[in-house]
């Protein structure tokens, strides 16, 4: 059964919606919890990154790039250097993390309080920002056996 360009939209803004949702669950802790949170935005993109990519490899034919074909080899090379910046940036929160007094990254708390954020905010940059980068590898190759599949079978 063929998909309108509707369906396709209703259905990738139901994923954005769900996605921002996500984000918001998982942020909420930090936002109550830690006033000047250095790594907010960083946090944020991972997530975002994560379930999105993580969508594109598993329910390609339902996204808006099922049929484009340009688009689809333009983001195998735009993913190299976005790779390589996620991990840069993950590194860059791991040697914060290792050589920084735990009140640099979640502020002035109690130290119960303090140590539960400390390990929650590390477990989320971890995650999702690992995920992000293997799902980020995964991607080019996800496209590129699409595009194959579009050309040659006629499917996408």
């Amino acid at each position: 059964m063929e998909t309108s360009n509707a369906q396709i939209l209703k259905l990738e803004l139901l994923w954005w919606l769900l996605t921002f949702l996500i984000a918001v669950l998982i942020m909420a802790p930090i936002y109550f919890y830690i006033d000047d949170y250095r790594f907010w935005n960083l946090s944020i993109l991972f997530i975002f990154v994560f379930v999105t990519i993580t969508r594109y490899i598993f329910l390609l034919k339902t996204t808006f790039l099922a049929k484009l074909q340009v688009l689809k080899i333009a983001l195998v090379f735009v993913v190299i250097p976005v790779i390589f910046m996620f991990i840069q940036e993950l590194n860059r929160y791991q040697v914060i993390l290792d050589n920084s007094e735990p009140e640099y990254i979640v502020g002035l708390l109690p130290q119960k309080t303090m140590y539960a954020m400390l390990q929650y905010t590390r477990s989320v940059m971890l995650l999702f920002g690992v995920g992000s980068i293997i799902s980020l590898i995964v991607l080019p190759f996800r496209l590129i056996i699409s595009v194959w599949r579009y050309r040659n079978l006629g499917k996408a």
